[in-house]
């Protein structure tokens, strides 16, 4: 098993997402030199930062943290693009091995009960095949062992891709709709919200508004990276 591995990698070798050097066998994804160049965002609480100073006055957040900072150029940008247009879906469970480890030592999630991703509309799954927080989402449900839940909250509208928005238009979109299949499931219980980047916070705005129908529901929200 091990000679047809090294043969697979031989012919088929594995490349960094960000400078496309051929990876050691320990390291997944990133190089270990482009993996030191991330920005990490280091934030020390998770009850007050950046983040959670996004949804005053908007929603009722309980924590939120991310991983990274998402620019405008650099290798958070080019991560995230191989995970959401290229297929490539080990970003979400690099990123969630990294979120686990770190979350299972600060305890800081210690008392969520479940794990809810930011939906796609069915038709931009059909097309994209993919959830890109999926991976993420089922890797840090191991990490935390919470499940994961996928069809309780769902997306009714289809909007353009926020990438290409002004910020102040992406800001006032009400276009985005989200809705609950089940106003009991979640009753009383900490949901932690999943997606990959923050930008305006708009989007997971609506969907913890959409949670928060739910008597008793609290959220807290976890993302691979925020826009600075």
């Amino acid at each position: 098993m091990r000679i047809l591995k090294d043969l697979f990698n031989l012919f088929y070798p594995k490349l960094c997402a960000n400078c496309e050097h051929q990876l050691t066998q320990n390291e997944n994804v990133l190089c270990t030199f482009c993996r030191h160049d991330l920005p990490l965002t280091n934030f020390t609480s998770y009850i007050e930062n950046k983040i959670t100073k996004t949804f005053y006055g908007r929603v009722a957040i309980e924590k939120a943290n991310s991983l990274l900072f998402y620019r405008k150029v650099g290798i958070t940008k080019k991560l995230i693009h191989e995970l959401k247009y290229k297929g490539n879906e080990e970003v979400g469970s690099f990123f969630g091995n990294w979120l686990g480890e770190i979350l299972k030592e600060n305890k800081e999630f210690v008392d969520i009960d479940v794990i809810i991703p930011v939906p796609l509309h069915p038709k931009k799954r059909r097309q994209r095949g993919y959830n890109q927080v999926t991976k993420f989402g089922k890797t840090l449900s191991k990490h935390l062992d919470k499940p994961l839940i996928e069809n309780i909250l769902l997306r009714t509208s289809t909007s353009k891709t926020q990438t290409f928005k002004a910020r102040f238009e992406r800001f006032n979109n009400i276009d985005t709709k989200f809705q609950l299949s089940d106003f009991t499931i979640l009753k009383n219980k900490h949901v932690l919200l999943i997606d990959d980047v923050i930008t305006t916070g708009a989007t997971l705005e609506a969907c913890a508004k959409e949670l928060q129908k739910t008597a008793g529901v609290k959220i807290s929200i976890l993302t691979m990276a925020y826009t600075e």
